[in-house]
């Protein structure tokens, strides 16, 4: 860590719950702490440590840690289900598997169904007193008498090495395991660097989970510590709690999904306060349409950002500050090091990268994505789905979209999300857009149900923001907006209090339990 040397005394990690400050030495020397130990539970170059931890300074320390020692690091999405988490635990077989007691209980069904259990399990707790069930170690105890000196660096470490595996969202299946090496790590780093743009002045706070890429890479640990920044842990999302830190630690970037961003645009327009620091806000995870990017503009900042991407490749397309509001609603344009194309629809396997979707604006193709610098194009122990899904170092994302001749594309859907309704395809991003647009929604999810004469029709459900909303209004809204066909208006309508997403906050186009039409 370089900036040990460059930034040693200046700030690099704050935790609000327990009032603590990390300078980058003294994160250094933590990291050292669990890298030795580590070393001690027989972690070596290429094997596995696998983490179930909140936003945390453990987290911090771990990830750092498994650099030291060219250990894999593996966060896992500690929302799956015991027997998902099992299942990924036996796929990687780490030697060591860390923990936040949050999950005590989560946790330790999981590790009943393993078929192998870890040699070492340890236990973090936020204020480091908690104590451990038995066969486990506390995370204190785990680097108690540890050095706080650097460790050697293997003398076979190289670039190409394995550092870090995610795992997708897992929308449909299992979650894929995503392989990520030393170079990947640096190249995504310089990309955010680059499209933020951040510097080691820079203060920012993630609001979503570390464990997935867009949580760990865009503002997270990995460019934060490459460039001497500082970032604040939010444990996990508490509107108010991110509104107060805003002021309180003075940060300059913001990242999260439209979904708690517009949770935070709602308390400033309530009980405004100062964030007159922010330099930007960094969204993911879904498209930002044109009245809420307006609505974030005037209540938080101007500058607005929204990337678009995959847990193979991170972002590889970005909407910036000068491309809004006009182009609200497209994911924009390729990011500096990224190709990205709109490919013709092929039913026969993948479609050559030269053949692409006329740049219209309304012809609907697949998203393909070449972004060598960010990732290893491939899959972990999964030969089969790495030539489903690459080729030629392309990744074909099941993503629709259109592009238009200046290059913005607008993802439209999913390939198995496209709702087909007497012959014509429906996409469901494009019609929850305009259902968005109503003053009282808040969110809407589009869906295809059954239908004997049309094969399938089109429904919707609806988060109010406004309890007097009704399905006679939306039907005479429908009607009456200018950019919806007939044949894309939903039938009927179903109002809700919530609507089903993943870890990563990305809407999920499947029937919430006990709904039917």
């Amino acid at each position: 860590m370089r900036n040990v040397l460059r930034r040693a005394d200046k700030p690099a990690l704050y935790c609000p719950l327990t009032s603590r400050m990390w300078t980058y030495r003294s994160l250094n020397e933590d990291a050292n702490r669990l890298a030795h130990a580590l070393q001690k539970a027989g972690v070596g170059q290429g094997d596995v440590v696998m983490y179930a931890l909140l936003n945390s300074a453990e987290f911090v320390f771990t990830y750092v840690a498994c650099h030291k020692v060219r250990a894999v690091g593996a966060p896992l999405n500690y929302r799956l289900s015991p027997g998902e988490l099992a299942l990924l635990l036996d796929a990687s077989a780490p030697k060591v598997f860390v923990y936040d007691q949050d999950f005590a209980p989560l946790i330790a069904e999981a590790l009943k169904l393993v078929k192998k259990r870890p040699a070492t399990v340890v236990m973090a707790d936020l204020e480091n007193s908690g104590t451990a069930p038995e066969g486990i170690t506390t995370f204190r105890d785990f680097v108690k008498g540890m050095p706080d000196t650097n460790p050697p660096l293997p003398e076979s470490a190289d670039i190409y090495d394995e550092t870090t595996r995610l795992f997708t969202s897992g929308t449909t299946n299992l979650p894929k395991a995503v392989p990520i090496n030393d170079l990947n790590e640096t190249l995504s780093a310089h990309d955010i660097l680059m499209h933020f743009p951040l510097n080691a002045t820079d203060v920012t706070m993630n609001l979503t989970p570390w464990f997935h890429r867009g949580g760990l890479h865009a503002g997270g640990p990995t460019p934060v510590l490459y460039c001497g920044a500082a970032m604040v842990i939010l444990r996990d999302f508490a509107p108010r709690l991110a509104v107060q830190y805003i002021s309180r630690y003075g940060i300059t970037y913001l990242i999260g999904v439209p979904t708690v961003i517009n949770m935070v645009a709602r308390l400033q327009e309530t009980a405004p306060t100062d964030m007159s620091c922010l330099r930007g806000i960094v969204l993911m995870g879904s498209p930002l349409d044109s009245e809420p990017c307006q609505r974030y503009m005037r209540l938080l900042t101007p500058h607005i950002n929204n990337g678009y991407g995959t847990t193979e490749t991170l972002w590889n397309t970005f909407l910036r500050p000068y491309d809004l509001p006009e182009h609200a609603g497209s994911a924009g344009t390729p990011c500096t090091d990224d190709d990205v194309r709109v490919l013709t629809l092929s039913t026969e396997g993948q479609t050559d990268p030269e053949d692409m979707a006329p740049m219209d604006g309304t012809t609907v193709g697949e998203v393909a994505i070449l972004s060598l610098a960010k990732s290893t194009c491939c899959y972990f122990a999964n030969e089969e789905l790495t030539k489903k899904k690459f080729k030629n170092g392309w990744l074909y994302t099941g993503d629709l979209a259109t592009w238009d001749e200046h290059g913005y594309i607008t993802i439209v859907g999913r390939k198995d999300d496209m709702i087909v309704s007497a012959g014509e395809n429906i996409y469901p991003t494009q019609v929850e857009a305009i259902l968005n647009e109503h003053p009282k929604v808040a969110e809407s999810l589009v869906l295809g149900i059954p239908d004997p004469k049309r094969g399938q029709i089109v429904v919707a459900l609806i988060k109010a923001s406004d309890p007097s909303l009704d399905e006679r209004e939306m039907k005479q809204y429908c009607l009456e907006h200018p950019m919806l066909s007939p044949y894309k208006r939903p039938r009927m309508y179903k109002f809700v209090d919530e609507l089903p997403h993943n870890a990563t906050g990305k809407l999920l186009h499947k029937m919430p339990e006990g709904i039917t039409f």
